[in-house]
């Protein structure tokens, strides 16, 4: 019994931190939840390769959105960019993953 319930726990801790939080963005809603969605799909598919994640996002954000995107996915680190006005998203997803998304000239 002990061993259902704790299954149960790590089920639910899992659906919980399985959605992107938004930790800042200044992006238009269509392209904030174009990006979203487009991150979401890259840690999913290239859970344990983040090199992979962020060089899909980078090539469907240049591909959609015009040149010159940058993307950075990890845990732990800390950033300052200078980046084009209304074309940044900093989020959260699956817990410990930050991804960072913006673009400069």
């Amino acid at each position: 019994m002990a061993d259902a319930d704790s299954k149960k726990e790590e089920a639910d801790y899992k659906r919980v931190h399985s959605f992107p939080l938004i930790r800042q963005s200044d992006m238009p809603e269509e392209m904030r939840m174009e990006a979203m969605e487009l991150c979401v799909t890259a840690c999913e598919k290239y859970s344990n390769n983040n090199e992979s994640a962020a060089k899909m996002i980078k090539e469907a954000m240049d591909k959609k959105f015009g040149s010159s995107w940058h993307v950075v996915i990890g845990e732990g680190f800390g950033f300052e960019i200078t980046h084009e006005v209304k074309n940044l998203l900093y989020l959260y997803f699956g817990g410990s993953l930050a991804v960072c998304v913006w673009k400069c000239s």
